[in-house]
């Protein structure tokens, strides 16, 4: 038996059925291993001796190694095939240290695409762990341990805030700073002015006045507005229309930055939402029984698309739409970053025989949605530009001219590939140029302007940053890599820093102050370039031609600077004393926070660990108690932050039922009998104990056909009986 070690569980069932009996396809779930939490500051690394690192299992993996080191101890061959990434080098070489694999022999197999070619060319050709690339990625790992625990640690002691660090801190500040812009915006006012001409009100807008452009807001007083109204002529002269091609080509194949940015455009899902939906597709889905990938690696900064690929895309395209739908010239790709590694193509669909439509019962609404958006856009991206044909007209009268224009789709171009993926074309100004104007404009006639019509505006702030707008910033700065972006955004909206409504981002009170301190105290790492440049250097310790421990060492000393600056300057925030005092040693209690919210405990810690306890206002059920017991019942609060209704005897009745049952309950307490007519049915048996679970009591519920009897302990308990009627129990009795 040979065994192969992938990371999601989703992956076996796809890879398995390409290997065969002779292969046993097991997943480590992620990471395995991660930095301990011991030694100097809690890094789990030994700043004093060449930053050697400490590791340790993650809680919880125990079970999944065990089981991977029996596999290995049966296994004729062991093949680490994880992500063909930084993280997934890594995660291999871990894996490889934890089983107690060879490292420098152990067969690493690596695949842009889940596929049965790709993944037997792989096992042909297996290649070895690469340690320049680990060592990058354990450099990396270092520095954002070293400076989220130390920024931590300094931002609640000083400020009570909950972390920080070296691409979280920067995406804050681009949304807090933008925010300043947006509250600092000070509207004005101007006028947008349409005349109407002729017998048939043809509508056209103010353009120029003497050659001289009217830009946008230019009319910005009620002055101007009455000069343009004072020395506008009654008669316009109609100006030979002006035809022009508008020619709009293709966007590039997708990376994971744009695939995030056109998710939301589109459909408004998140970032963490795509990147979970693209992880899916690329894993698997089940089709007729079998497991089948969709699209390639989801984790790239490359536009380009595989020779292969575009051999048989180009081909599909001329089967399809015909050899004038095909681009004349081959792609051209384009860096988006000078960070670029370009070490997988673009992301694209696997198969394009397998079309969005054969796709749809397969896949859920938000897996479909996002197949399509890739399988068009990666056609798209291969097809023709979209040609418009754009006709204007100009009036002129006194210098002033007004000017209107309309559209007309010549050739489709690539947007017929969105079209018959279910895009509807894009918006154009398809307004046809009346027969009165087109006339007039042959023979340089004149309209008179029957009405001129101006409205008043205001100048509106900068749109406030959503998912697709920060990923997009994220990757022209070269904060984090593809895949970090949504990560970051969320660990963001995890600790309270920004608030996200519709997937528009806020920054709160709480991200302001961080970004307010950090800039002010560090400053090279909340400069937008420190991240850019950090992430080059990473490049080059993969690439081999920088040490990690030079570059460990060169920014271990910049930052214990800044640090010890900081601990010393940064103004402490106090705590709010709550006006008592603590009953165990007499400091003033103070409101302190945590990760569960606001608390109150003693001011003089850690000398005195009092922490006041919450006193729990008990809410009991109005006129019920306890069918086992006789207790009061109330309402309670699960573990799992659900509402139930328990007995106040609690432990020593552990009598409990759900909010349905009680409102169903109380109905037919209350109004049941009136609404349902249950004066012929025998309800006696309401409120015994219920005769399946001795625990629950019968209530009676109603169901699409009519009244019956069900146990309040549902769901735990799913006993139901049938409710007979009066005449039938007489009968029964004689």
């Amino acid at each position: 038996m040979k065994l192969v070690i992938v990371e999601s569980p989703n992956k076996t069932h796809t890879i398995s059925q390409f290997l065969g009996k002779d292969y046993l396809v097991l997943a480590s779930v992620g990471h395995v291993r991660d930095l301990a939490t011991s030694g100097k500051n809690g890094f789990g690394v030994d700043v004093d001796n060449n930053f050697t690192p400490t590791y340790k299992i993650i809680p919880g993996k125990q079970k999944i190694i065990k089981q991977l080191k029996d596999a290995v101890s049966k296994a004729s061959e062991v093949y680490l095939a994880t992500d063909p990434d930084r993280e997934g080098e890594a995660i291999a070489w871990h894996l490889a240290s934890v089983l107690g694999l060879d490292i420098s022999s152990v067969k690493r197999l690596t695949f842009n695409a889940i596929t049965k070619h790709e993944v037997l060319l792989a096992m042909s050709k297996p290649s070895h762990i690469d340690m320049d690339l680990v060592a990058s990625q354990e450099t990396r790992r270092i520095i954002d341990r070293i400076i989220g625990f130390d920024l931590s640690e300094l931002m609640k002691s000083k400020i009570k805030t909950r972390s920080a660090g070296r691409v979280q801190s920067v995406t804050l500040r681009m949304i807090v700073e933008h925010q300043k812009e947006i509250d600092s915006f000070i509207s004005k006012n101007y006028y947008d002015v349409k005349g109407l001409f002729g017998s048939n009100l043809f509508e056209a807008s103010l353009y120029s006045k003497d050659g001289n452009i009217f830009k946008p807001y230019s009319i910005d007083s009620k002055e101007k507005l009455e000069e343009i109204k004072a020395n506008l002529g009654k008669e316009f002269k109609v100006e030979p229309l002006i035809e022009t091609q508008k020619v709009t080509k293709p966007k590039l194949p997708f990376t994971t930055s744009s695939l995030q940015q056109e998710a939301f455009s589109r459909f408004n899902y998140s970032a963490k939402l795509t990147s979970s939906l693209a992880q899916r597709l690329f894993e698997g889905v089940e089709i007729n029984g079998e497991f089948k990938a969709l699209i390639t690696y989801i984790r790239t900064d490359s536009t380009r698309l595989a020779n292969d690929f575009l051999e048989v895309a180009n081909q599909y395209i001329l089967s399809k739409y015909g050899p004038s739908a095909l681009a004349s010239s081959p792609l051209k790709t384009k860096k988006t970053s000078e960070l670029v590694q370009d070490a997988h193509e673009a992301i694209r669909p696997i198969d394009l025989n397998f079309t969005p439509s054969m796709a749809k019962e397969y896949l859920s609404n938000s897996l479909y949605n996002l197949y399509r958006l890739i399988y068009a856009r990666t056609l798209a991206s291969l097809m023709q530009p979209k040609i418009d044909l754009v006709t204007s007209v100009r009036l002129s009268s006194n210098g002033y001219v007004f000017k209107s224009e309309a559209s007309k789709n010549i050739e489709l171009g690539f947007m017929q590939a969105y079209k018959d993926n279910g895009f509807a074309s894009e918006k154009s100004n398809t307004k046809k140029l009346p027969d009165e104007i087109v006339e007039l404009a042959k023979t340089n006639g004149t309209i008179s302007l029957e009405k001129l019509n101006y409205e008043e505006k205001s100048t509106q702030p900068p749109s406030k940053y959503n998912d697709g707008s920060v990923v997009r910033l994220m990757e022209e700065k070269g904060i984090g890599r593809p895949s970090t972006y949504a990560s970051t955004i969320s660990t963001l909206e995890q600790r309270d820093y920004i608030e996200s409504e519709k997937n528009i981002l806020t920054p709160t009170e709480s991200g302001k102050l961080v970004v307010e301190n950090l800039v002010k105290y560090f400053p090279n790492l909340m400069d937008y370039s420190y991240t850019r440049d950090m992430e080059a250097k990473l490049e080059q310790v993969k690439e081999g031609g920088t040490s990690k421990v030079d570059l460990l060492s060169d920014f271990y000393s910049s930052f214990t600077k800044e640090l010890a600056f900081a601990k010393e300057n940064m103004e402490k925030i106090p705590d709010v004393p709550t006006g008592e005092n603590c009953p165990v040693c007499g400091s003033p209690l103070v409101y302190k926070k945590s990760k569960y919210g606001q608390f109150v405990a003693c001011s003089n810690y850690p000398k005195c660990k009092y922490v006041q306890k919450e006193e729990k206002v008990v809410e009991e059920v109005p006129n019920r108690t306890c069918p086992n017991c006789g207790s009061k019942l109330v309402y309670r609060t699960s573990k799992k932050g659900q509402k139930f209704i328990g007995c106040s005897n609690f432990p020593k009745c552990r009598y409990i039922e759900s909010l349905e049952t009680n409102s169903n309950s109380e109905a037919s307490n209350q109004n049941i009998q009136d609404s349902q007519n249950l004066e012929n049915f025998d309800t006696s048996l309401e409120n015994t104990t219920c005769p399946r679970c001795k625990k629950g009591h019968l209530v009676i519920k109603k169901g699409r056909y009519g009244s019956f009897y069900a146990c309040s302990n549902f769901p735990r308990c799913r006993y139901t009986q049938k409710l007979e009627t009066k005449d039938s129990k007489k009968d029964e009795n004689n």
